[in-house]
């Protein structure tokens, strides 16, 4: 019995490092408009094998700091609009980098499209320079916004880990869509403050892409998701 209860334990932990089975299951009845987010970890994608009916939209990762782009971007860009996915880009803040020059290497990389999904800034301490003091960080941060904001026209998205999250956007950018990652739960968050976009998974699986994937939802619907995107 013991050995039985092993094993099955260690099937479930597999399952849920695998994505097999995973916390979240939005349902499409709740959240019709759901989608994924890549950078060139992905791979190579075989975007033919994408269902644009499964995954309406698809963030992808453009650029990081001050100077990196990512190698895939492009490619990606093409094929996802190709393909028939609404595409937004992102871009990775680094704390140790200014505004100015990171939004000068998104504008340089990432293209002024219609039906784009507005530029989202990722912000998460994984992979990052050490902390930066909550004044520093959110006047890099407007100064990011306001220029990518002054040449797409758009409403910069703001993605955060929940930790950063309550460190430095909690009464901050309250007019900017949020994209929240939570792989445990629906996302509540104080004041009432509602959430745009959930990252409910982090090892999602989707036909055409042969690594692990994150799995996004809108909240809204077609023609709320509709408003969001460049004319």
């Amino acid at each position: 019995m013991l050995l039985l209860f092993i094993v099955c334990g260690l099937l479930i932990k597999t399952a849920f490092y695998e994505g097999w089975l995973r916390l979240n299951y939005p349902s499409r009845t709740q959240w019709p408009v759901q989608g994924i987010d890549i950078s060139h970890h992905q791979k190579i994608i075989n975007w033919a094998l994408v269902d644009p009916k499964a995954v309406r939209f698809v963030f992808i990762k453009a650029t990081q700091g001050s100077t990196f782009r990512d190698p895939a971007f492009q490619q990606n860009w093409q094929n996802a609009r190709a393909r028939g996915l609404v595409t937004g880009a992102y871009h990775f803040f680094s704390l140790c980098k200014s505004g100015k020059e990171q939004a000068q290497n998104f504008i340089a990389t990432v293209p002024v499209a219609a039906n784009a999904l507005p530029p989202t800034i990722d912000l998460e301490y994984g992979a990052n320079c050490a902390p930066q003091s909550r004044e520093q960080v959110i006047a890099a941060l407007r100064e990011m916004t306001t220029m990518l904001e002054q040449v797409y026209q758009q409403k910069v998205i703001l993605y955060a880990t929940r930790d950063f999250y309550d460190d430095y956007l909690q009464q901050d950018f309250l007019t900017h869509p949020l994209w929240i990652r939570d792989i445990w739960r629906q996302p509540s968050l104080p004041y009432h403050r509602q959430w745009t976009f959930w990252q409910y998974a982090n090892r999602g699986h989707i036909p055409g892409i042969d690594t692990a994937v994150d799995l996004n939802v809108f909240q809204g619907n077609s023609s709320q998701f509709d408003a969001l995107l460049h004319p």
